[in-house]
């Protein structure tokens, strides 16, 4: 499926497939990744779209975990933004259901983005066991958290106050946003914006070996080498054999 809008082009993929800079994007494209998980219901795929687009579609199917793409411009810089929508998580008594699929989205990217509703207290409550879930699969705690709490305009049906929201992101160490994602883009453009501004940083901030590392050439395999190597003496005694004769 492909949604259009402004002249830029946003291409949804399917539920696992890969992508790469040399595929989907520029050569001189950075590549920035960022998974969004939260609970059922609290507009997770609505935010990506909106981002996106510039669009809201209020009903959506059920959530397959979609992986969009889209090259944007921030700051001079062309950047190549691949965003996994995921499937609601759940609690089951006091341990967080994660399938796999979630697994490796988290493992994948380079941003993570914590959504809850206003109008959903559970969904607050997922947040911090969410954060623990990221932070144990990203032990050297470098990935850029991000909580936005979305329907901010449905005050009448509030069940977290904003405060609650600001106060617990900063407790675990997160950036916070409210935000309503019907009524308002630039609150959610600018979320994801600062967002990808700070993966940006931490990607050209690397450590010196990573980044020395990132320069060298893959070296051939050690097999074919070998293979190569062998080939040259067979054909060696050959001609030796030759000449003899």
């Amino acid at each position: 499926m492909r949604l259009i809008q402004n002249m830029c082009t946003i291409t949804e993929y399917p539920p696992g497939t890969a992508t790469d800079t040399a595929s989907h994007g520029s050569p001189n494209s950075r590549v920035i990744k960022i998974s969004v998980i939260g609970g059922s219901g609290v507009g997770k795929t609505a935010l990506v779209v909106r981002f996106l687009t510039k669009r809201f579609i209020g009903d959506y199917e059920r959530n397959a975990g979609n992986l969009y793409s889209r090259q944007v411009q921030i700051d001079g810089m062309n950047l190549a933004i691949q965003v996994q929508d995921t499937p609601g998580v759940q609690m089951n008594e006091s341990n967080l259901e994660c399938n796999e699929q979630l697994n490796r989205s988290i493992r994948w990217a380079d941003a993570v983005v914590i959504v809850f509703s206003i109008t959903d207290c559970k969904s607050y409550e997922l947040i911090s066991h969410l954060h623990q879930h990221v932070r144990q699969l990203h032990p050297d705690n470098r990935i850029p958290i991000v909580v936005v709490a979305n329907k901010a305009d449905l005050l009448h049906l509030k069940q977290v106050e904003p405060q609650s929201g600001l106060q617990l992101a900063n407790m675990l160490g997160c950036t916070f946003y409210e935000v309503s994602v019907s009524e308002n883009y630039i609150d959610v453009y600018n979320a994801f914006q600062v967002l990808c501004k700070e993966i940006s940083k931490h990607q050209t901030t690397g450590t010196p070996e990573k980044r020395k590392n990132s320069l060298i050439p893959r070296p051939k395999s050690p097999n074919m080498q070998d293979l190569k190597r062998r080939f040259k003496q067979v054909l060696s005694a050959k001609v030796r054999t030759a000449t003899s004769v």
